[in-house]
């Protein structure tokens, strides 16, 4: 049966989804416990009435659920226009088990067993690169992609038709090659620059190829986020 549990301090508001009644316990008491607010959801269905209510802060989601699984939900989530960060846990601990989550809009990942202080540490991190995209200088102004506008300050990619909705990686990742434009910055710059050193290549691959689907006119022939070969990518600012 459906369950959705609040708990009631102050500080981020977390919805954690995953239909195991123990491990869900808790994570809601340890994550309460690290001054969080914790509402819990045991399957998709209870996590989309608590979504309609209440704008979280952050998700943590479990891969493996009955009926709509976390990378259905998520893919989900994400056509709909949800922004909210994604921390999916995975018992699957292959890489690319790890690329369809990234691939399917989760802003990072965490296998089964886990440590809870990793878990807490990883969440914080995310609220940080959300909060405040990590430019290199606060003077690093708006970059013109072509009709588009990002302004790293304010977080925002805007263009004639308003703005265009980022998830808070990409937001992140755009941020990161913003604050260096016209410098080839290295996947692992790339991956420290969005607080997550242990990610692999083709990790900062997948978060690539999704943000240029939402900045470049054809995402095939990259004009503006390019790939340097053996290299890592640079952002080419510009009409």
């Amino acid at each position: 049966m459906s369950v959705v549990e609040g708990s009631g301090t102050e500080a981020p508001h977390l919805l954690v989804v995953d239909d195991d009644a123990r491990l869900r316990a808790l994570l809601q008491r340890f994550l309460t416990e690290q001054g969080f607010r914790v509402t819990a959801a045991a399957d998709a269905a209870a996590a989309r009435r608590a979504l309609a209510g209440i704008a979280f802060d952050l998700l943590v989601m479990d891969v493996m659920m009955p009926g709509e699984n976390g990378l259905e939900l998520v893919e989900s989530l994400r056509r709909e226009g949800q922004e909210v960060p994604i921390l999916m846990l995975t018992a699957r601990g292959a890489p690319d088990d790890r690329i369809a989550g990234l691939e399917a809009g989760v802003d990072d990942y965490l296998g089964k067993p886990f440590d809870p202080r990793e878990l807490a540490l990883r969440i914080r991190t995310i609220l940080r690169r959300t909060a405040q995209p990590p430019v290199a200088e606060a003077s690093v102004g708006p970059v013109q992609l072509g009709t588009r506008w990002f302004d790293p300050q304010r977080a925002e990619l805007r263009g004639p038709e308003g703005q265009v909705r980022l998830t808070g990686g990409e937001t992140a990742l755009l941020a990161a090659l913003a604050a260096r434009p016209n410098e080839v910055l290295s996947r692992e710059e790339i991956a420290a620059a969005l607080g997550t050193p242990e990610a692999g290549e083709r990790a900062i691959d997948v978060q690539v190829t999704r943000l240029r689907r939402k900045v470049e006119p054809d995402p095939r022939e990259p004009r503006f986020i390019q790939t340097v070969r053996h290299r890592g990518y640079v952002l080419r600012p510009g009409l």
